[in-house]
């Protein structure tokens, strides 16, 4: 099966899943999708079980043709951080840069250590041998906020302007960070790699530094294009090409893609555009950026709900998904109280952002996409099974439930305060 078939049934079963989301359950466009290509996976397999049918489903069989980390990480991935990032106000980013900078970078080592250790004394407790490496491992792979999740979660709940801007921070940086973790870890668990301090600080530079810097000077060589031509067509074609051949030569360099194409689209979208080009370049910009988010992030949940056809789910799997649900929300509270405690002097915090940030911390098509890439062993399945409950609990329950949370807190602080 080509490339043209794949995307040809993945949009048309996109296309379907929308209908049926908006004809009756009325739920958030991504989380919808996902609960319903969530809902026809597991009739598929329930069908499957008492016999009806043929013994391997054709969707199923078309669903092995596609290389889910490769679709994430390498494919929709950039489009929707530079999206993401291209609605963003830079000054009040850089208003919460300290928030926004620890978090995503010692937040994210914080999380994986609590959710290294908190799973593996999970596990012994119901039977699961899994090693402490491979138990980092998972902690560094679910500790990122998943940039897609967590910025249509919030275009449903009213979140206070700093606060929504050190969550959608957050969760655009994260990546570069975790992503590094996940290799020194995944090298130290599979024995691959004897890796030094020094070379992951030197890792570590390469990735994130080089690819802010990477990006920068995309996003500057982007703006000085848009600037001289100003022409609706054009500009959209400059920024395809930032998010594509900016990427693809990122990742090319050893430098992080995802951070590149974050920091082009903060420069594109708060000088490359707004002051220096026309309202028609602008609008043109803004609706077809706007569109490839939404057309992306429906395609994306509807492939996140059709893979569990894939993945090997025991009873007690199922149990270490809900252990390690719990393991994650408890460490993204130490992960995130932590750093709010140490920086209030320089940074406002509301009473009960903690909370907010805590339950606001969704995961997504990314964990998954990393965990896939796990070498084949025990100790891979394992570690799929817990990814792929997080993730859909997280945006499930959280993300349902997260504009309800908000209010209440927002309630309670303003009882408290008169």
């Amino acid at each position: 099966m080509d490339r043209v078939q794949i995307v040809g049934i993945l949009l048309t079963l996109t296309a379907v899943y929308c209908y049926i989301n908006h004809r009756w359950l009325r739920l958030p466009v991504t989380i919808g999708v996902m609960v319903v290509a969530l809902g026809i996976s597991l009739l598929m397999n329930l069908l499957a079980w008492v016999g009806f049918g043929p013994e391997e489903q054709p969707l199923l069989r078309w669903l092995r043709h596609i290389d889910f980390n490769k679709a994430v990480l390498h494919g929709m991935l950039s489009y929707l951080l530079f999206a993401g990032a291209l609605q963003l106000n830079l000054r009040d980013l850089i208003e919460r840069k300290w928030a926004v900078g620890f978090l995503a970078s010692a937040g994210v080592l914080l999380s994986t250590f609590f959710v290294g250790t908190l799973t593996w004394w999970g596990l012994r407790g119901i039977g699961i041998e899994l090693s402490y490496a491979y138990c980092l491992l998972f902690g560094a792979l679910i500790s990122p906020t998943d940039a897609v999740a967590v910025l249509g979660a919030l275009k449903t709940a009213r979140v206070p302007k700093r606060l929504e801007m050190t969550i959608t921070g957050e969760a655009l940086f994260n990546d570069g960070v975790a992503i590094v973790a996940f290799v020194v870890l995944l090298g130290l668990a599979t024995g691959t790699h004897t890796l030094s301090p020094e070379s992951i600080g030197v890792l570590f530079l390469q990735e994130a530094v080089g690819g802010a810097l990477f990006g920068l000077g995309v996003g500057s060589l982007a703006h000085h294009m848009l600037k001289s031509s100003d022409h609706p067509q054009v500009a959209v074609l400059v920024t395809l090409a930032v998010v594509t051949g900016g990427y693809a030569l990122a990742d090319f360099w050893g430098l992080s893609g995802p951070i590149a194409v974050v920091v082009a689209g903060l420069w594109i979208g708060n000088w490359g555009r707004r002051a220096e080009v026309s309202k028609e370049t602008r609008s043109s910009l803004e609706i077809f950026w706007e569109l490839i988010e939404q057309v992306y992030n429906a395609v994306l949940f509807a492939l996140l709900g059709l893979e569990s056809l894939l993945l090997e789910f025991t009873p007690t799997f199922l149990l270490a998904g809900l252990l390690a649900f719990v393991v994650v929300l408890v460490s993204r509270f130490l992960s995130v109280g932590l750093p709010v405690v140490l920086l209030h002097r320089w940074q406002h915090f509301r009473p009960g952002a903690i909370h907010i940030m805590t339950w606001g911390g969704l995961r997504g098509g990314v964990s998954v996409a990393l965990a896939l890439s796990i070498p084949l062993s025990g100790a891979r399945s394992v570690i799929l099974a817990m990814t792929y409950v997080v993730v859909v609990l997280s945006i499930v329950l959280q993300g349902l439930t997260m504009e309800r949370l908000i209010k209440r807190t927002l309630r309670e602080e303003l009882d408290a305060r008169t």
